[in-house]
């Protein structure tokens, strides 16, 4: 059954750091792409940071660039690791994962991971800045 378990969300001061934890289970973890997600009380949900398991694409939304890193290890973990946390990072944060996009362009060597594309979801991890 495929699952995902998201978890490390926390209250911390701004400048702060969290580092968020995701277990996949192989199925849906092996060839896809895995991301985070947040979303925030009244807003949208928006892509943080994705990743493609079997290396060569990463993605981090311009809001976050510089200060999250999206990682993995050999044992169907995602990480996100935050650093210099501001107050508009407060939001729930999800795992997902999904299926690779390839483009005309880029062909079968080269995925991507597009948000449209996540249609697995862990079941959320909160996390709180504050000033």
């Amino acid at each position: 059954q495929a699952r995902l378990s998201d978890s490390g969300g926390g209250s911390v001061q701004t400048g702060g750091s969290l580092r968020l934890s995701c277990a996949a289970s192989t199925d849906i973890y092996l060839g896809n792409c895995m991301g985070w997600f947040r979303q925030a009380p009244g807003k949208e949900r928006e892509g943080v940071a994705y990743l493609y398991t079997g290396g060569g694409f990463t993605y981090y939304a311009d809001s976050v660039k510089g200060r999250f890193t999206i990682s993995q290890d050999n044992a169907n973990n995602v990480y996100l690791q935050m650093t210099n946390l501001k107050p508009e990072d407060t939001a729930m944060y999800y795992c997902a994962a999904g299926s690779p996009y390839y483009s005309d362009y880029g062909g079968a060597s080269n995925p991507e991971c597009r948000s449209a594309n996540f249609g697995y979801w862990g079941q959320g991890t909160q996390v709180t800045v504050s000033s």
